[in-house]
């Protein structure tokens, strides 16, 4: 008796049927493999059954393992004996193998989508058809949280495709359509949807070949394999050269992918699926995956399902907002809105500056069309849904209005009273401030409860967070119509108290910060860029800064000045950035030139003069000392944000950070990496470097008593601090 696969007889053949009684998709877990066991052996010893036909009763074929299952269980696999680690790893192995030599013909018909250990079921079927059906997708994705496929996939598409072919697919974990993947070869036949069950039936009866090419004695491996063949050398020198490129060595997955494809095709395929495990097991227990799995999939889950929105408010259902400021950022809100099915008010000081930012987004959405990313009939659909003016009487109906105009509180105030003025009594008005606290601009409107802040990142288009800023009288019905309004554009939100940076950008801006105070320290500028890609990050401190604005970060600081009066002590970059700005007109890319050079030819280039400014120091500091202030004070900056109460959520922080300022994916996110390295581990090194480098780097009182009481802030179980118990 099978409990998620159903045994049909067909005359001559079983159809095992995936349908799990209690989950909305079918995935991997130990009912799933008891069966599949239990399966197979039915087959091997029944003399009546030809041969076996699997398929799904979900709109999924098979999802593959439960993400928060296995996020949960790493916990755990870290204190157990290697060896019953491994066993239970390479079970799902074993069985696949077992399905594929038990003598007998197994097809597949899919139609839906397999990903992961789906497709990897299919892989050891002896034929694959596939329903054309729209959306469906075939892919092995384990790279993207940290894994390997470990059922088999690196062994057996290698042998299928090669292995340079079965790299992408490997490697970069993308997804690919019915007709694409019939094309490399990874399935066998494209039915119509209808048809693919009858179509596996057929080959089972008709063709029936049940042995595969590397289980019969002339196989050769396609393309070579091993030092020994030109080809496959050369390959994996280029291929070791571009993983250390593109990770710098921070993801363990990528280089276990390159020793599963190494050592596997040298070896009889048995003992390859044993290394493939043998890798897994590794992952499993290095722990990187599993602040992937809990932050890239898990919580970032939790956040699109508008977790933190509070319940007992209807649901609102946007029609028409309006955009203040057609900038880059203001039309870039705008383009997403109009792409969501909204109509847009984009406003300016003036209609030709409106309609100039309403002409970026044709010509941004044209260059998609031109790439083959958006159907044209859709673009100028978008387009049309965008009205530019300067008349404010335009908002009068529209349902929320986000101003996203420079960040300058007396700016910022004359464009809340002309909105006020206008504005319907049951519209939000939210801030795209990066800065400025909400509170403070909330006084200057009629109705602070119906105040907001909604901090996009740039580009707009392409960045996937909203940071969501409640203020201090922001009603929890403004709170939840915001929500669903970033659910509407299709973007993550994070849900932050107010503060002045709020989370993002104090976090970030002490990435940048530390990078600026570098140079003029003396320590050179390009150790300082190339450090920062070296943890992680996506591009370097100074570059950063030149893209924001040298002359943004002395106004935000200056306007900081303002704010706090006595109370406000600089920081070390601020001369640096205030030198660059003021006293040489270099703001960035935008003046073609900062800590840059911008040539007209694009080729970008540390700017000379800043070793005349700032001279190297003797004895410069190594790439790892840098790497870890770099990354050290962003630690710092998160927990400083949790013990102010900014961030309520430890999950939320790390899918902030990750999501919205390229804080390396590999840890997760600071949260998961405090965790990662231990509190203790983290409090030890913070006093080093507060000793070396200065205040700034003091652990905060929460970190000490994290690492007093042994806390952690992602439990495998249960909330340990600000963690709800459905985040892990």
């Amino acid at each position: 008796m099978t409990t998620v696969i159903r045994q049909d007889i067909d005359q001559d053949l079983v159809v095992w049927t995936m349908d799990h009684p209690t989950k909305s998709a079918n995935t991997i877990d130990e009912v799933f493999l008891d069966d599949l066991e239990a399966c197979i052996g039915r087959l091997q010893s029944d003399a009546t059954l030809k041969g076996a036909v699997i398929t799904s009763a979900k709109s999924l074929f098979l999802a593959g393992a439960d993400l928060k299952d296995m996020e949960r269980d790493m916990t755990a696999i870290r204190s157990k004996p290697v060896a019953e680690v491994f066993e239970a790893v390479f079970r799902f192995s074993r069985l696949l193998r077992e399905l594929e030599t038990c003598g007998k013909p197994v097809a597949c018909a899919i139609s839906g989508t397999a990903m992961g250990g789906g497709l990897e079921v299919a892989l050891a079927c002896h034929h694959r058809v596939v329903g054309d059906v729209p959306g469906l997708q075939l892919g092995l994705p384990e790279v993207q949280i940290g894994l390997l496929p470990a059922g088999g996939g690196t062994q057996r598409l290698a042998r299928m495709l090669g292995i340079q072919a079965a790299m992408p697919w490997l490697l970069e974990g993308k997804a690919f359509d019915a007709k694409a993947a019939l094309a490399a070869k990874v399935i066998d036949a494209v039915v119509p949807p209808d048809a693919a069950l009858a179509e596996a039936k057929r080959w089972v009866r008709e063709v029936g070949d049940c042995v595969k090419p590397w289980d019969k004695r002339d196989f050769r491996m396609p393309g070579g394999a091993g030092a020994a063949d030109p080809r496959s050398a050369t390959l994996f020198v280029a291929s070791n050269a571009m993983v250390h490129a593109k990770t710098s060595d921070n993801l363990p997955a990528p280089r276990a992918i390159l020793s599963c494809l190494y050592e596997g095709p040298l070896l009889p395929m048995d003992t390859a699926l044993r290394v493939e495990s043998k890798h897994m097991t590794h992952l499993l227990r290095e722990g990187t995956a599993q602040g992937m799995v809990r932050t890239l999939f898990i919580n970032k889950a939790r956040c699109d399902k508008l977790h933190r929105r509070p319940t007992g408010v209807s649901k609102t259902d946007f029609t028409r907002i309006g955009v203040i400021g057609a900038g880059l950022m203001g039309a870039g809100i705008a383009q997403v809105a109009a792409r969501a099915g909204l109509e847009v008010v984009l406003i300016d000081r003036d209609t030709a500056a409106a309609e100039r930012g309403k002409a970026g987004i044709a010509q941004r959405l044209g260059g998609a069309v031109a790439k083959g990313r958006l159907d044209a009939a859709k673009a100028e659909q978008t387009l049309a849904r965008i009205l530019p003016t300067a008349d404010y009487a335009a908002l009068r109906d529209a349902q929320l209005v986000i101003e996203a105009v420079f960040e300058d509180r007396a700016i910022k105030a004359g464009v809340i009273a002309a909105v006020d003025a206008v504005l319907g009594k049951d519209a939000v008005l939210a801030s795209n401030t990066s800065t400025l606290p909400i509170t403070g601009l909330a006084e200057l409107a009629k109705r602070p409860k119906d105040f907001i802040g909604l901090h996009f990142f740039s580009p707009v288009d392409r960045m996937p967070l909203v940071e969501v800023i409640r203020g201090r009288k922001t009603s929890d019905a403004t709170l939840a119509r915001a929500l669903d309004l970033v659910a509407r554009l299709r973007k993550t939100p994070i849900v932050v108290n107010d503060a002045r940076g709020f989370f993002t950008s104090r976090f970030f801006g002490s990435f940048v910060s530390e990078g600026v105070t570098m140079v003029g320290e003396g320590i050179a500028p390009a150790l300082i860029e190339n450090a920062a890609r070296m943890i992680g990050m996506p591009v370097g401190p100074l570059a950063v800064q030149d893209e924001v604005g040298i002359d943004l970060a002395v106004s935000i600081t200056r306007q900081t000045m303002s704010d706090l009066g006595d109370s406000w002590r600089p920081g070390a970059s601020f001369a640096v950035v205030e030198r660059l700005s003021d006293g040489l007109g270099r703001h960035g890319r935008k003046s073609g030139g900062g800590f840059y050079d911008y040539p007209a030819d694009g080729r970008k280039q540390l700017w000379p003069g800043l070793t005349d400014l700032w001279p190297p120091r003797t004895g410069q500091p190594t790439a790892d000392e840098v790497g870890r202030r770099l990354l050290f004070i962003q630690l710092i900056e998160a927990l400083k944000c949790m013990q102010e109460g900014v961030l309520e959520d430890a999950a939320e922080g790390d899918v902030g950070a990750v999501f919205g300022v390229g804080f390396p994916a590999h840890t997760g996110g600071p949260f998961s990496y405090i965790d990662r390295l231990g509190a203790e581990q983290v409090l030890n090194a913070c006093v080093s470097l507060a000793k070396r480098h200065g205040e700034r780097f003091r652990p905060p009182r929460l970190l000490r008593q994290m690492a007093r009481d042994g806390r952690r802030f992602h439990a495998a179980s249960a909330a340990v601090v600000g963690v709800s118990s459905s985040a892990s």
